[in-house]
């Protein structure tokens, strides 16, 4: 997601997105909790090298402040942008290891399951039959 804030609303999405990224990638959310993303990087923000740390709680106090309508119209969108831009970078291809190896075993699981129901159904059939 290469866009650049134009709004107030684009930090909040902006900030989710990271949020979601660092618990995809690191834990630290509950299934179907969605943390801001201050929580995230109190609660696993020292998992990012220290340039996109500082740059992770910029957008992280812009978020905070964007609730603000007069605070958020003083915000500095580009480093804002730029920040964001940093954050997604290094984190997207970090996940795509792990999701690559989740589609993986998933599709081993079907085959594997699969198998057990063709041996089963082979193994029943011979006992039908009389031969085992």
């Amino acid at each position: 997601m290469t866009r650049h804030a134009t709004s107030a609303d684009d930090i909040r999405d902006m900030a989710d997105e990271v949020s979601r990224l660092i618990a995809a990638r690191f834990g630290g959310a509950r299934r179907g909790e969605r943390p801001p993303l201050s929580a995230m990087l109190r609660r696993r923000g020292g998992a990012l090298p220290r340039r996109l740390r500082k740059q992770a709680w910029t957008l992280a106090r812009a978020d905070e402040m964007s609730a603000q309508p007069k605070i958020a119209r003083q915000l500095d969108l580009v480093r804002l942008s730029r920040a964001h831009q940093a954050l997604t970078a290094h984190l997207q291809p970090l996940g795509e290891l792990s999701r690559w190896r989740g589609r993986a075993i998933g599709f081993a699981a079907s085959v594997v399951f699969g198998l057990l129901v063709l041996a089963a159904g082979v193994i029943w059939i011979m006992l039908k039959r009389g031969h085992l």
